[in-house]
Order: structure tokens, then sequence, then C-alpha cells
């Protein structure tokens, strides 16, 4: 991505090219305010004002750019996306075209404009990116929240693009050392005998790769212990190739991004570091590779989980819960305000929501409206699935505590949010995310690819309950 520091700057009155934006219901007033060469321009390009649609209008001895939006888009995240991708490279303004409304606020759309400028082109031998659109900006302020939020994007969409032989648990554990000591927090890493002691749900998912790609749990504290205490908890499977449950081929196209529940609570924790929230964060990835070797868990095997409960692994595929399990006890045993889980969790909940919509599941309603609202503010939605307590008996085993994953296919998205709640003390204000963090087609702003899906809604939420906001 571009430096991101530099596509939107302070609006000082340099030279800039106008960019005006126009619905449909605004069409035939702007068509009436420009000259007959303008508007031949125009119907040269075929433009209607269809949302997304951009035209470059001749104006003296230089020229502006339109920018069709949805007049409900009032300059959403994404609505100037498209510009920030197409534009040559230059400086840019928004205003109002003669005839059209007063121009609405920007703070909304720098986000999607910082964004649009992502290029993941590390292993690119022409890795050189095109000149930056440097969008101008009154309202000063609402600057550095964009680009830290456009930066959060960009972590996330980086940790996931990048294949796994270069993002392992090693890997993993860099960055966020990386990020801790930039913002002066304590990590620590459990590995080894420790890890096989303390954590054993975790180092039993990885102890196939233990050679190569050894198991660990990262742990991450920042903030002043006197503050609330959040907890931030990612799903960081490197790999999963399902275990001896081996998957398909075209089932392992993609499981790079089975650690994007990891990369989403890092780059919502480097959001709380560089906000300076006032909470005590706590995150916690535990982050493994599921292979297959000699010593790889079968199914049939019990597992016992940090917390004491006896786990028979019917399907040694569902391995992210029970990675999860272990990070969950570790982080209720400092009894946090707020827990946050990220995982990509279960293909049951991109069949019933797709790849767009993180499945979000909530103990407490108010939190789950909280949320929701957040990313509607945010054109970051997430969708609330049930915790139906009438699926629980799906988890029941004959030999064990309970099974990791049920025998049928019902539900497949709540019974792995059930599991978890196994592993959540009664009483804390927990949420799931199931998110897919990847985007299959290209839209504007947002390239097929590493995606971060949910995360700005949580950071909504963090703001609105902890920053006064």
């Amino acid at each position: 991505m571009s430096d991101r520091h530099a596509v939107i700057q302070p609006d000082r009155g340099q030279k800039a090219i106008s960019i005006h934006p126009v619905d449909k219901a605004g069409l035939d007033a702007l068509l009436a305010s420009l000259a007959e060469g303008q508007r031949a321009a125009l119907s040269a390009q075929k433009f209607e004002a269809a949302p997304g649609e951009v035209a470059i209008v001749p104006d003296g001895q230089g020229w502006f750019a339109l920018a069709a939006i949805e007049p409900r888009e009032a300059l959403g995240t994404w609505c100037l996306a498209r510009l920030a991708e197409t534009l040559p490279g230059g400086t840019y303004r928004i205003v109002a075209h003669a005839g059209q409304p007063a121009v609405p606020r920007l703070a909304a759309a720098l986000v999607g404009w910082a964004a649009a400028h992502y290029r993941f082109d590390r292993y690119k031998t022409d890795g050189a990116g095109s000149e930056p659109r440097v969008l101008l900006c009154t309202e000063v302020r609402a600057i550095n929240p964009a680009l830290a939020e456009a930066g959060a994007i960009a972590l996330v969409r980086d940790l996931v693009n990048t294949p796994a032989e270069d993002m392992g648990p090693a890997q993993l554990e860099t960055e966020a050392r990386a990020m801790a000591r930039t913002f002066g927090a304590e990590i620590h890493v459990v590995t080894g005998d420790v890890l096989e002691r303390d954590y054993p749900m975790i180092h039993a998912v990885g102890r196939a790769a233990s050679r190569h790609h050894a198991p660990r749990l990262i742990e991450i504290e920042w903030g002043d212990p006197r503050h609330p205490r959040v907890a931030i908890v990612g799903k960081g499977v490197c790999f999963d190739s399902g275990g001896l449950d081996l998957k398909p081929s075209s089932g392992m196209a993609l499981m790079k991004k089975d650690m994007g529940g990891a990369a989403h609570a890092l780059a919502l924790a480097r959001l709380v570091m560089e906000h300076a929230l006032p909470v005590r964060m706590h995150v916690l990835v535990p982050a493994v590779e599921n292979a297959v070797a000699g010593n790889a868990m079968r199914p049939g095997d019990i597992l016992r989980s940090r917390e004491g409960l006896s786990i028979e692994i019917t399907n040694t595929d569902a391995e992210g819960r029970l990675v999860l399990g272990d990070a969950l006890t570790r982080a209720c045993e400092t009894t946090p305000a707020l827990l946050i889980d990220f995982a990509t969790l279960t293909g049951a909940a991109r069949v019933a929501l797709g790849p767009d919509l993180p499945a979000m599941f909530a103990r407490h309603d108010a939190t789950a409206a909280a949320l929701i609202s957040a990313g509607l503010e945010r054109d970051d939605p997430v969708w609330r699935m049930p915790l139906h307590d009438g699926y629980r008996e799906y988890l029941k085993s004959d030999v064990a505590d309970m099974v990791n994953s049920h025998a049928n296919g019902f539900a497949g998205a709540t019974v792995g949010a059930l599991f978890l709640d196994r592993f959540v003390d009664a009483g804390i204000d927990w949420v799931h995310y199931d998110t897919f963090a990847w985007r299959p087609v290209a839209k504007p702003g947002r390239p097929k690819g590493g995606e971060a899906l949910g995360l700005r809604a949580a950071w909504g939420l963090l703001l609105a309950r902890y920053g006064g906001v």
C-alpha cells in the first residue's frame, strides 16, 4: 500500500483537481450548468450517474472529475474508493458543483480513499506502485483516525495474503513483537513443554508441525491496570491441512487465511494502542499449523483442556475451536469486562451469510446492538446469530465431557460458538466473530484477497464504550 500518511492531507488551499459528487436526481441540474462541449464529453463517456461511475470533464486548460454516488451514501466509506483506484495520480479535493447540494462530511469516505491505495506486491518482481491520488480534507481532525483505520485494514490484508511459509507461528510472533515494541506493550510467548502442560489443546493441534512451525500462545498486555480490562483473542491457525481428516486440495487452497482471526485481533489491538484508548488490553493469539505427521492428533483421541474439560476429537479439521478454547480460558482468568474473539471458524457461517457478512454471536443484547450499529455506521456490517441452548446437546460425548464436532450437519456456526461458550466464564460480556477474512471478488477499495470483515465494527464498539464518543 502507498504511504497511508501521504494519501490524505490537510486542505490548506493547495492547487488541486476538483471532484464533484453527483447522484441521479441531481444529474439534470448539473448538465444544465455545463457548456455544450462538456456535455458532449459526458455523453461520450456514457455517464448516467449510476453509483460508482466516474467521468472526466474538460474545463478550460484543465479538467474535473464527476463521482456518482447514491443519495443514501452521503459519502459513505466506499463511495470514492473507485476514484482513488482509477484517477490519474495527483492532488484532489471534493467540492459541490453548481446546482448540487452542499458537500456532506468527508470523514466517512477518508477510510475508503486510503484503503483503495492498498496493493499486495511483496512477491511482484515489478512492485512499484502508481503515483498516489492525494485527497485534501478540511476536517483535519478526521484525518489521523481515518488513516489509522485504513492502516488496520491493510495490516489484516497483509497478514492474511502472506503465504503460510512466510507467515507461520514464528512469523506471527515476530509481527506481534514488533507491534508490542512500537507501543511499549508487554509480550509473553509460551512454547514447548510449558505449552504442552498449560495449554494442552493448543499443543495438541500444533504438535504435528513442531519441527518446523512450533505452536505457541502469544500474549500482549498494554494499558493502565486501573482501566477496564478488555481481552481480544484471535485464532492463529497459520495453515490448516485438516489434519488426519485431510482436506481436499480445493479446501486447502485458501488455508493460508485460517489465521485471519489473529490478523483481526492484532489489527484491533493496534487501533487501541494508536488511539491510547483508556483500557487494560489483553491480546491472546494461539498460533499453530494443523499438519499431518506421526504425532498428529487422531479422531477418537481425548484431549484435556486448560480448564480441565475432556474433549473427544471427532474431526481433526475442527481444530480452531480447540486452540481458542485454551486461549479463552486464559483470557477469563483475568476477568475482562469485555471479551472479543475473532476466528475463521466454520464454513457453515459462509453458507448462511456469504463472504461479506461476519457471523456475530453475543451474550448480551446491548453489546450485539452496539456492534450492529457501529458496523452500519462504518459500512462494516455484521449479522447476529443465535447462541441457541437447544443445540448444546449436539456436543455431547459418550466418553468425554464433549466432542469437538457434531455428527449432523445442522447449525454448524452456532454449534461452533456453543463449543467456545463452554470456555468463557459465566457473566463475562463475550462476543464471538466467525469471519471469512477473505474477499473472493474485488469491489471498489476492496481487492480480491485477505480482508478485514467486522474489524471496524468492533473498533466502533470499543470507541463508543471506552472512548467517550
